[in-house]
Protein backbone atom coordinates (compact mmCIF):
# COMPACT_ATOMS: atom_id res chain seq x y z
CA UNK A 1 0.00 0.00 0.00
CA UNK A 2 2.34 2.38 0.95
CA UNK A 3 4.46 1.64 -2.35
CA UNK A 4 1.71 2.59 -4.20
CA UNK A 5 1.49 5.57 -2.17
CA UNK A 6 5.17 6.64 -2.66
CA UNK A 7 4.30 6.18 -6.55
CA UNK A 8 1.69 8.34 -7.16
CA UNK A 9 3.49 11.09 -5.14
CA UNK A 10 6.44 10.81 -7.33
CA UNK A 11 4.32 10.90 -10.64
CA UNK A 12 2.44 13.87 -9.13
CA UNK A 13 5.48 15.84 -8.27
CA UNK A 14 6.73 15.30 -12.13
CA UNK A 15 6.37 18.29 -14.28
CA UNK A 16 7.98 21.13 -16.23
CA UNK A 17 8.06 24.46 -13.31
CA UNK A 18 7.48 27.29 -16.30
CA UNK A 19 4.06 27.40 -16.07
CA UNK A 20 2.78 30.69 -14.24
CA UNK A 21 0.45 31.20 -12.01
CA UNK A 22 -2.06 33.43 -13.98
CA UNK A 23 -2.01 30.79 -16.70
CA UNK A 24 -3.62 28.37 -13.98
CA UNK A 25 -7.64 27.34 -14.46
CA UNK A 26 -8.87 25.94 -11.11
CA UNK A 27 -11.77 23.23 -11.64
CA UNK A 28 -14.06 25.37 -10.53
CA UNK A 29 -13.07 28.05 -13.28
CA UNK A 30 -14.09 25.68 -15.72
CA UNK A 31 -17.79 26.87 -15.70
CA UNK A 32 -18.95 25.07 -18.56
CA UNK A 33 -17.89 21.91 -17.85
CA UNK A 34 -18.74 21.63 -14.48
CA UNK A 35 -22.64 23.09 -15.81
CA UNK A 36 -22.74 20.24 -17.87
CA UNK A 37 -21.59 17.50 -15.79
CA UNK A 38 -24.26 18.88 -13.22
CA UNK A 39 -27.29 18.76 -15.69
CA UNK A 40 -30.17 17.09 -14.42
CA UNK A 41 -29.30 16.28 -10.86
CA UNK A 42 -30.04 16.92 -7.65
CA UNK A 43 -26.68 18.76 -5.82
CA UNK A 44 -25.19 19.57 -2.60
CA UNK A 45 -22.01 20.96 -2.75
CA UNK A 46 -18.96 20.77 0.27
CA UNK A 47 -17.59 24.43 -0.11
CA UNK A 48 -15.92 27.13 1.95
CA UNK A 49 -15.07 30.56 1.54
CA UNK A 50 -12.23 29.45 -0.53
CA UNK A 51 -14.53 28.01 -3.55
CA UNK A 52 -14.71 31.06 -5.60
CA UNK A 53 -15.04 31.25 -9.38
CA UNK A 54 -13.66 34.69 -9.92
CA UNK A 55 -15.08 37.02 -7.95
CA UNK A 56 -18.04 34.99 -7.06
CA UNK A 57 -18.52 31.97 -4.99
CA UNK A 58 -19.46 28.96 -6.37
CA UNK A 59 -22.90 28.12 -5.06
CA UNK A 60 -24.16 31.58 -6.42
CA UNK A 61 -22.54 31.07 -9.96
CA UNK A 62 -23.58 27.54 -10.12
CA UNK A 63 -27.30 28.57 -8.98
CA UNK A 64 -26.83 31.77 -11.32
CA UNK A 65 -26.34 29.03 -13.86
CA UNK A 66 -30.08 26.64 -13.44
CA UNK A 67 -27.89 23.94 -11.31
CA UNK A 68 -30.08 22.33 -8.93
CA UNK A 69 -28.35 22.55 -6.15
CA UNK A 70 -30.49 21.85 -2.32
CA UNK A 71 -27.90 22.53 0.35
CA UNK A 72 -24.29 23.83 1.62
CA UNK A 73 -21.92 20.96 3.51
CA UNK A 74 -19.75 23.07 5.68
CA UNK A 75 -16.24 21.78 7.10
CA UNK A 76 -14.01 23.19 9.90
CA UNK A 77 -14.03 26.75 10.24
CA UNK A 78 -18.05 26.95 8.49
CA UNK A 79 -18.97 28.27 5.46
CA UNK A 80 -17.56 31.58 5.35
CA UNK A 81 -14.71 30.95 6.83
CA UNK A 82 -14.85 32.81 10.15
CA UNK A 83 -14.36 30.10 12.89
CA UNK A 84 -11.68 29.24 14.81
CA UNK A 85 -9.92 25.98 14.98
CA UNK A 86 -12.09 23.54 16.70
CA UNK A 87 -14.45 25.83 17.19
CA UNK A 88 -18.03 23.56 16.62
CA UNK A 89 -19.80 24.65 13.46
CA UNK A 90 -23.55 25.27 13.77
CA UNK A 91 -26.00 24.12 11.04
CA UNK A 92 -27.58 27.04 9.71
CA UNK A 93 -28.40 28.60 6.37
CA UNK A 94 -27.31 31.00 4.00
CA UNK A 95 -28.82 34.78 4.17
CA UNK A 96 -27.56 34.74 0.76
CA UNK A 97 -28.46 31.90 -1.33
CA UNK A 98 -31.98 30.31 1.36
CA UNK A 99 -29.74 27.39 0.95
CA UNK A 100 -29.83 24.84 4.49
CA UNK A 101 -25.90 24.97 5.95
CA UNK A 102 -25.01 21.33 7.24
CA UNK A 103 -21.92 21.46 9.41
CA UNK A 104 -19.45 18.36 9.09
CA UNK A 105 -17.59 19.74 12.11
CA UNK A 106 -18.52 18.77 15.67
CA UNK A 107 -20.38 16.26 16.85
CA UNK A 108 -21.38 14.57 13.22
CA UNK A 109 -18.81 14.72 10.17
CA UNK A 110 -20.37 12.36 8.22
CA UNK A 111 -23.08 13.01 6.19
CA UNK A 112 -25.97 11.03 7.15
CA UNK A 113 -28.49 8.70 4.91
CA UNK A 114 -31.17 11.44 5.26
CA UNK A 115 -29.24 14.47 4.74
CA UNK A 116 -28.09 12.56 0.99
CA UNK A 117 -31.85 11.51 0.08
CA UNK A 118 -32.42 14.19 -1.49
CA UNK A 119 -29.44 14.62 -3.80
CA UNK A 120 -27.68 12.43 -6.61
CA UNK A 121 -24.46 14.05 -6.40
CA UNK A 122 -22.01 15.91 -4.18
CA UNK A 123 -19.25 18.59 -5.55
CA UNK A 124 -16.21 19.07 -3.32
CA UNK A 125 -14.87 22.50 -4.01
CA UNK A 126 -12.26 23.21 -0.94
CA UNK A 127 -8.87 24.64 -1.20
CA UNK A 128 -6.11 22.61 0.33
CA UNK A 129 -2.49 23.34 1.95
CA UNK A 130 -0.96 20.05 1.54
CA UNK A 131 -0.71 18.81 5.19
CA UNK A 132 -2.15 15.56 6.25
CA UNK A 133 -3.63 16.77 9.48
CA UNK A 134 -5.38 19.97 7.80
CA UNK A 135 -9.22 18.56 8.26
CA UNK A 136 -10.86 19.32 5.12
CA UNK A 137 -9.02 16.27 3.50
CA UNK A 138 -10.51 14.42 6.27
CA UNK A 139 -13.70 16.07 5.62
CA UNK A 140 -13.59 14.92 1.83
CA UNK A 141 -12.79 11.31 2.83
CA UNK A 142 -16.17 11.03 5.15
CA UNK A 143 -18.16 12.62 2.36
CA UNK A 144 -16.58 10.40 -0.37
CA UNK A 145 -17.68 7.39 2.69
CA UNK A 146 -20.98 8.37 2.74
CA UNK A 147 -21.68 8.95 -0.97
CA UNK A 148 -19.97 5.14 -1.75
CA UNK A 149 -22.31 3.66 0.94
CA UNK A 150 -25.84 5.83 -0.48
CA UNK A 151 -25.16 5.36 -4.36
CA UNK A 152 -24.64 9.04 -4.47
CA UNK A 153 -21.66 10.52 -6.84
CA UNK A 154 -18.78 12.49 -5.70
CA UNK A 155 -17.31 15.35 -8.09
CA UNK A 156 -14.15 17.24 -6.85
CA UNK A 157 -13.03 20.33 -8.45
CA UNK A 158 -9.87 20.41 -7.73
CA UNK A 159 -7.26 23.24 -7.22
CA UNK A 160 -3.09 23.61 -6.53
CA UNK A 161 -1.25 22.24 -4.05
CA UNK A 162 0.47 25.47 -2.75
CA UNK A 163 2.53 22.79 -0.47
CA UNK A 164 2.79 20.58 -3.83
CA UNK A 165 6.25 21.07 -4.66
CA UNK A 166 7.67 18.50 -2.59
CA UNK A 167 6.85 15.22 0.19
CA UNK A 168 8.12 15.28 3.49
CA UNK A 169 7.40 13.78 6.86
CA UNK A 170 6.83 10.43 8.11
CA UNK A 171 4.13 7.90 6.60
CA UNK A 172 0.63 8.09 9.13
CA UNK A 173 0.91 4.81 11.70
CA UNK A 174 -2.60 3.36 11.41
CA UNK A 175 -2.90 3.37 15.11
CA UNK A 176 -2.51 6.99 15.35
CA UNK A 177 -5.45 7.71 13.11
CA UNK A 178 -7.88 10.28 13.70
CA UNK A 179 -10.11 13.09 11.94
CA UNK A 180 -6.32 15.15 11.96
CA UNK A 181 -4.63 12.51 10.26
CA UNK A 182 -7.08 9.66 8.30
CA UNK A 183 -4.81 8.01 5.41
CA UNK A 184 -1.10 6.71 5.18
CA UNK A 185 0.60 9.55 3.49
CA UNK A 186 3.30 11.91 4.77
CA UNK A 187 2.76 14.88 6.62
CA UNK A 188 3.49 17.01 3.76
CA UNK A 189 1.92 14.92 0.81
CA UNK A 190 2.46 16.57 -2.54
CA UNK A 191 -1.26 15.93 -3.93
CA UNK A 192 -3.95 18.03 -4.60
CA UNK A 193 -7.28 17.48 -3.20
CA UNK A 194 -8.34 15.73 -6.31
CA UNK A 195 -5.34 13.50 -6.73
CA UNK A 196 -5.93 12.39 -3.31
CA UNK A 197 -9.44 11.77 -3.72
CA UNK A 198 -8.17 9.38 -6.50
CA UNK A 199 -5.59 7.68 -3.63
CA UNK A 200 -8.29 6.98 -1.28
CA UNK A 201 -10.92 5.60 -3.82
CA UNK A 202 -7.67 3.47 -5.69
CA UNK A 203 -6.55 2.27 -2.52
CA UNK A 204 -9.50 1.10 -0.71
CA UNK A 205 -8.85 3.47 2.21
CA UNK A 206 -12.70 3.93 2.19
CA UNK A 207 -15.01 1.87 5.27
CA UNK A 208 -14.70 -1.60 4.33
CA UNK A 209 -12.92 -1.26 1.03
CA UNK A 210 -16.31 0.61 -0.67
CA UNK A 211 -15.30 2.76 -4.19
CA UNK A 212 -17.84 5.91 -4.19
CA UNK A 213 -18.66 6.89 -7.98
CA UNK A 214 -15.87 9.56 -8.23
CA UNK A 215 -14.67 11.80 -11.10
CA UNK A 216 -12.26 14.79 -10.60
CA UNK A 217 -12.19 18.11 -13.29
CA UNK A 218 -8.43 18.76 -12.67
CA UNK A 219 -6.59 22.30 -12.74
CA UNK A 220 -5.32 23.25 -16.27
CA UNK A 221 -1.62 24.17 -16.86
CA UNK A 222 -0.86 23.32 -13.52
CA UNK A 223 2.57 21.13 -12.37
CA UNK A 224 3.62 20.41 -8.97
CA UNK A 225 6.64 22.33 -9.59
CA UNK A 226 4.46 25.55 -10.23
CA UNK A 227 4.23 28.83 -7.82
CA UNK A 228 1.26 29.28 -6.23
CA UNK A 229 0.17 31.90 -4.47
CA UNK A 230 -3.27 31.01 -2.56
CA UNK A 231 -6.18 34.21 -3.72
CA UNK A 232 -8.22 33.75 -0.71
CA UNK A 233 -6.38 32.86 2.59
CA UNK A 234 -7.51 28.94 3.83
CA UNK A 235 -8.49 29.39 7.28
CA UNK A 236 -8.26 32.00 9.71
CA UNK A 237 -4.75 31.27 11.12
CA UNK A 238 -3.21 30.84 7.69
CA UNK A 239 -3.25 34.63 6.36
CA UNK A 240 -0.10 34.49 3.93
CA UNK A 241 2.06 32.72 1.80
CA UNK A 242 4.90 32.62 4.41
CA UNK A 243 1.99 31.00 6.75
CA UNK A 244 0.50 28.57 4.27
CA UNK A 245 4.67 27.49 3.49
CA UNK A 246 4.99 27.19 7.07
CA UNK A 247 2.51 25.52 8.49
CA UNK A 248 3.43 21.41 8.14
CA UNK A 249 6.40 21.95 10.29
CA UNK A 250 4.96 24.80 12.71
CA UNK A 251 1.71 23.11 13.65
CA UNK A 252 3.18 20.07 15.26
CA UNK A 253 4.34 22.87 18.11
CA UNK A 254 0.85 22.78 18.94
CA UNK A 255 1.57 19.74 20.94
CA UNK A 256 3.64 21.13 23.19
CA UNK A 257 3.49 24.70 25.60
CA UNK A 258 5.42 27.06 22.38
CA UNK A 259 3.56 29.79 20.67
CA UNK A 260 3.33 29.38 16.80
CA UNK A 261 0.97 32.79 16.74
CA UNK A 262 -2.57 31.49 16.68
CA UNK A 263 -4.83 33.77 16.87
CA UNK A 264 -2.51 36.77 16.62
CA UNK A 265 -1.46 38.56 12.84
CA UNK A 266 1.24 36.52 12.56
CA UNK A 267 0.23 33.52 12.70
CA UNK A 268 2.36 30.72 11.73
CA UNK A 269 5.03 32.68 10.65
CA UNK A 270 7.38 32.01 13.65
CA UNK A 271 7.47 30.53 17.17
CA UNK A 272 8.10 31.84 20.92
CA UNK A 273 6.79 31.94 24.52
CA UNK A 274 3.30 30.69 25.42
CA UNK A 275 1.00 33.28 24.62
CA UNK A 276 3.30 35.44 21.91
CA UNK A 277 2.88 36.06 18.43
Amino acid sequence: MIRTTVLLIMLCCAGSPHTTQTSIITGAEQTDLVIQKLAGYRVALAVNHTSRVGTSHLADTLLKAGVAVKKIFAPEHGFRGEAEAGETIQDGKDIKTGLPVISLYGNLKKPTPAMLQDIDLVVFDIQDVGARFYTYISTLHYIMEACAENNKAVLVLDRPNPNGHYVDGPVLESEYRSFVGMHPIPIVHGMTVGELALMINGEGWLEGGRKCSLEVIPVKNYTHNTPYVLPVKPSPNLPNAQAVALYPSLCLFEGTAISVGRGYEHAFSGRGPPGTA
